[in-house]
């Protein structure tokens, strides 16, 4: 497709562009009859770069022949612009070209409507995380007939050809939104042909230099690269050959990965491109299922595998219904990835769902359960796109029901993960688990293959901690729904308390009172906001018939400084003697946690607001509880990627920097190893002050610092 795709890019006028089409698909009467409407529909109209604008149309209609040779598809295609950008109504389409072609225009003309309404437009300062927005509203249009779908990404294929003709500003807005609208909608539908042009081309555009980097090494390293490959597929021919598969039988064919994958390789594992263990790999294609696992066999007894990277896709086939066997092998002096598919795999891995269309194998039994759990996202743009980022990129583990029902799960995602793919309210209610028949917490990583039963208790269970820990958007969604409830029903309980502990009397009361004085509509914000709080006291004094001043004497006469003090952490606003704080054995919460705080005994107990034994004692009538907020700011968290000399003492030694700058480490990750000489570490540290920026620059004095990011923001480099 290389060759075809660059073609394209030199594609100047009708005539050139008609020839490029008939090599691509048969021009018939109907599809002449398509080319020459759309010439004379878009006659006078011309591109940026000068071209006769229906240039674009029968490109776009020749790119999608070449990957979905659907008669009404490529139709469409070709007329894909005519309502949007002419005088011709969807009803003329459908009268000439029938409803089915009118169908298919329709969906692409509505495509862009959205656009056009709710993507930032260009020139603007507002992020263009807004595009989440037209994601998820493209598919939800799109849903009834993926088609659509796939037309338009061969529609933002070509656009994205010709982008030299836009100046630049234009150039990166439009490779941001196809990164983050098209590409994984074509990686989803499995058409790994467009995905990868489609982010090559939008890492082009979006990080130039990192692309010319990358570009450089594998421009330079060509010749190299071409003679490993070459030596792969020699040896794999030869050696299948000597087990018994005839030349005929089998295929294999190799492939350098590409750019953009290259480049996300590199920033999640912080190597450099020499350590991208699966940089070259070898395709295998077989003519039936079972070879698949014979070659696997000759591959394994030959050759030393890397067993954590095997991968089999075929037993246990991908939600797009991809299947392969990936297995990456010490082959001689290097290392390399084989993958194992039948040819009829290898075309559903090139196309995807293109390739029900493309060889005729129809499209009724295509798994769409992939779009609705994207859908399945809050209203929060920001929120949506961070969360689909992390279904659409990540690779995927198969687990199974005690029935037998499989879900398809990112890999990396723990038994919670899948709770709520069964169901929400199984999500919110999970208590613990069997896998495999062995109890186990909610927060066991899962394989391919695992048998998981969820364990359910009468009342949700808010999971909070571990948001971070869960990889679906569904559970995060779930946990933060849980959580937000459990929060607020906490929050309104605690300011009741609060107040009735102020005035020695029950919470009830209180609730009555405030409910009288239409005080209580926003009662649980007054645990955050000490003003709201005092002007609930105020007005609760008022309506006691307290005078104000003598009770704020006594509020002032109670409220000493000793405890001020304690730990430099905490404030108490309360009437009661206070002889010090202290912690519970049940939570204690870390710097910038929500908290409470009740009174016992003349102390302050401090709990997290989500710990199941201070919501018991929230819920006891006799409780009473306290005004607590941190006195300092809220802790600052990063996460380190640092390459320490394989020597004795060089972990001490980076240890006692990270003490010196008062950083609580709260995890460690060691013997991840680049080279005989280095190791990687990967620590998670907290901090009280906002330093970010300090502690990078004396770190990166000492040590080889690879990565330095701010947890709290995933995307912001510190």
């Amino acid at each position: 497709m290389n060759d075809f795709i660059d073609l394209i890019q030199r594609i100047q006028t009708i005539d050139d562009a008609i020839k490029v089409f008939g090599h691509v698909y048969e021009i018939d009467e109907d599809i002449d009859a398509a080319i020459k409407f759309a010439i004379v529909a878009h006659d006078g109209q011309f591109r940026k770069s000068g071209e006769p604008y229906v240039i674009h149309p029968i490109l776009v209609a020749s790119i999608v022949a070449s990957i979905a040779e659907d008669k009404t598809m490529v139709i469409a295609a070709l007329l894909h612009d005519v309502v949007e950008d002419t005088d011709y109504e969807i009803e003329d389409i459908e009268r000439i070209f029938g409803a089915d072609v009118a169908h298919l225009v329709e969906g692409l003309t509505k495509i862009v409507e959205i656009r056009e309404d709710e993507l930032i437009k260009s020139g603007t300062n507002e992020k263009l995380l807004k595009s989440a927005l037209s994601f998820r509203k493209i598919l939800i249009a799109s849903i009834k007939d993926l088609r659509v779908l796939v037309v338009k990404l061969c529609d933002r294929l070509h656009n994205m050809l010709t982008l030299d003709a836009l100046p630049p500003d234009k150039q990166k807005r439009i490779s941001e939104e196809t990164l983050v609208v098209y590409a994984p909608i074509a990686h989803k539908l499995g058409i790994s042909k467009l995905k990868n042009y489609l982010e090559d081309l939008s890492f082009k555009y979006i990080y130039p230099d990192e692309y010319a980097q990358i570009d450089d090494y594998l421009t330079v390293h060509k010749q190299n690269l071409n003679l490993r490959l070459n030596h792969f597929i020699d040896k794999a021919k030869n050696i299948l050959n000597q087990n018994g598969f005839h030349r005929d039988e089998f295929e294999v064919i190799g492939r350098v990965k590409h750019r953009y994958s290259i480049f996300l390789k590199i920033q999640r594992k912080g190597i450099s491109i020499e350590e991208v263990l699966d940089l070259l790999a070898i395709r295998i294609i077989v003519k039936e299922p079972l070879d698949c696992y014979k070659v696997l066999g000759v591959l394994h007894l030959n050759y030393t595998p890397i067993i954590s990277r095997f991968k089999d896709y075929v037993a246990l086939p991908k939600e797009n219904g991809y299947q392969t066997i990936h297995t990456t092998l010490f082959f001689d002096d290097d290392i390399v990835e084989a993958q194992i598919r039948t040819e009829q795999m290898h075309r559903l891995a090139e196309y995807g769902i293109a390739a029900h269309w493309k060889y005729k194998a129809g499209a009724n039994n295509i798994n769409l359960d992939w779009i609705n759990n994207l859908t399945y996202q809050s209203d929060s743009i920001d929120k949506f796109i961070e969360t689909t980022k992390s279904d659409l990129y990540t690779e995927d583990v198969i687990v199974f029901s005690p029935k037998g029902d499989s879900f398809t799960l990112p890999r990396g995602s723990v038994v919670l993960d899948f709770a709520y793919a069964v169901h929400s309210e199984i999500g919110d209610l999970a208590t613990a688990a069997l896998v495999n028949n062995e109890f186990t917490s909610l927060l066991r990583i899962l394989k391919n293959g695992d048998v998981v039963h969820i364990i359910t208790q009468d009342r949700p269970r808010p999971h909070c901690s571990w948001l971070e820990t869960v990889k679906t958007s569904r559970a995060k969604e779930g946990i933060k729904n849980v959580c937000k409830q459990r929060l607020k029903e906490v929050n309104r309980k605690v300011a009741y308390k609060i107040v009735a502990t102020i005035f020695k009397t029950s919470s009830k009361e209180i609730e009555s009172i405030l409910k009288e004085l239409k005080l209580d509509t926003h009662i649980d914000k007054i645990t955050n906001n000490l003003d709201r709080l005092k002007v609930v006291i105020s007005k609760v004094a008022k309506y006691k018939k307290l005078k104000e001043v003598r009770f704020w004497e006594i509020l002032k006469r109670g409220y000493k400084k000793p405890y001020l003090k304690a730990m430099n952490y905490f404030a108490l606003f309360t009437n009661k003697h206070i002889e010090g704080i202290e912690f519970d054995y049940c939570c204690h919460p870390k710097l910038g946690d929500e908290i409470v705080a009740i009174y016992s005994r003349g102390n302050a107990v401090i709990h997290h607001k989500m710990c199941s034994n201070a919501y018991e004692l929230i819920n006891d009538e006799k409780t009473q509880m306290l005004f607590v907020k941190w006195r300092t700011k809220q802790s600052s968290k990063y996460r380190l990627i640092i390459a320490l000399q394989n020597k004795k003492g060089a972990l001490l030694e980076l240890l006692k920097e990270l003490d010196k700058l008062d950083l609580n480490i709260t995890n460690i990750e060691l013997g991840i190893k680049s080279s005989d000489t280095a190791e990687y570490c990967k620590i998670e540290v907290e901090t009280a002050a906002q330093k970010g920026n300090t502690i990078k620059d004396i770190i990166s004095r000492k040590f080889k610092l690879i990565d330095f990011v701010s947890l709290k923001d995933a995307y912001k480099s510190v």
